[in-house]
């Protein structure tokens, strides 16, 4: 079989049986595409000529190499890996190949990535930096205190419809990885500033809670231009993103005392050890504050 062929099969695996959000459909899309075109010229072949059997674990290596010699981050790398593996593993489960090439290939070693972080005082000149005399205003804070007080991923936020949101109980109901649902806790100022903004949204009938200015559903990319844009008016330092908002959630909970499965249930992680990584961060800031409060340590 053609790769080409193989790839849109698992394509359509992917989004029927595994309810694959859009986002992740184009990232093993893209992934696998750019592996193609590794084989393509290891092989001289045009990349529609390649068959699943060209799949072979000299070439994987090859295109890891490669990739490293590129310059490319090891957790790129092992992403990219991970959908190559999806990708035969699946072929196998098909019976369309009946070994799997890439049982013998290892992921790269990750070293240790601690995510970045605001102070509680970073956080809130963020969130309070949009002007609230305007309905665009009014969504940018509402969309920016929900990010830091429920800790959602901006896929998460653009994806809520108004049904989705209880502002009486303070909850509202997310579909994270996979379509899983689970409910999350809204601050006060974060349900308050979804209050707010819904008395301004027009569009009636659309059941997007966030909306752009045509009136449909924000996308990703805009909330993360948004982000951009109030990080410059707030001053603060660069390499702010939403996720930035999702990681300062999780720090400041730990750091308040929450226990480690609760964040765990509340940013929607799978396994323990994806939140244990905050438990670093933390410990991270207690040495630096020891360190610069500590008179043995100031002198």
């Amino acid at each position: 079989m053609k790769i080409d062929e193989a790839l849109e099969l698992l394509l359509v695996h992917l989004k029927a049986e595994k309810n694959a959000s859009p986002l992740t459909i184009s990232s093993y899309h893209t992934d696998l595409v750019q592996f193609q075109r590794f084989l393509a010229g290891e092989t001289g072949l045009e990349q529609g000529e390649l068959t699943v059997h060209q799949i072979r674990s000299a070439e994987v290596r090859n295109y890891l190499g490669t990739l490293a010699e590129a310059g490319v981050k090891r957790t790129t790398m092992a992403r990219k890996l991970s959908a190559l593996r999806t990708f035969v593993k699946f072929l196998c489960r098909e019976e369309i190949l009946s070994q799997n090439p890439l049982s013998k290939v290892s992921t790269p070693k990750l070293g240790k990535y601690l995510p970045s972080f605001l102070y509680p005082g970073e956080a809130k000149l963020l969130v309070e930096a949009p002007e609230l005399t305007t309905p665009a205003g009014l969504r940018d804070r509402a969309i920016l205190e929900t990010l830091y007080s429920s800790g959602l991923r901006v896929s998460e936020l653009t994806n809520l419809d108004l049904p989705d949101v209880d502002l009486g109980l303070g909850y509202v109901r997310v579909f994270g990885k996979g379509a899983k649902e689970r409910i999350v806790p809204l601050g006060s100022y974060a349900a308050e500033a979804i209050r707010t903004y819904l008395g301004v949204r027009s569009a009636a009938g659309e059941k997007a809670l966030f909306l752009n200015k045509g009136g449909t559903r924000l996308s990703a990319r805009s909330v993360r231009r948004l982000v951009d844009k109030y990080v410059k008016e707030a001053a603060l330092k660069g390499g702010i993103s939403p996720h930035t908002l999702r990681h300062s959630f999780a720090t400041h909970m730990l750091e308040g005392g929450a226990d480690l499965r609760s964040v765990q249930e509340l940013l929607g992680h799978v396994k323990l050890s994806s939140t244990q990584i905050y438990t670093h961060v933390t410990r991270e800031r207690l040495k630096q504050v020891h360190s610069r409060f500590h008179p043995r340590e100031r002198d």
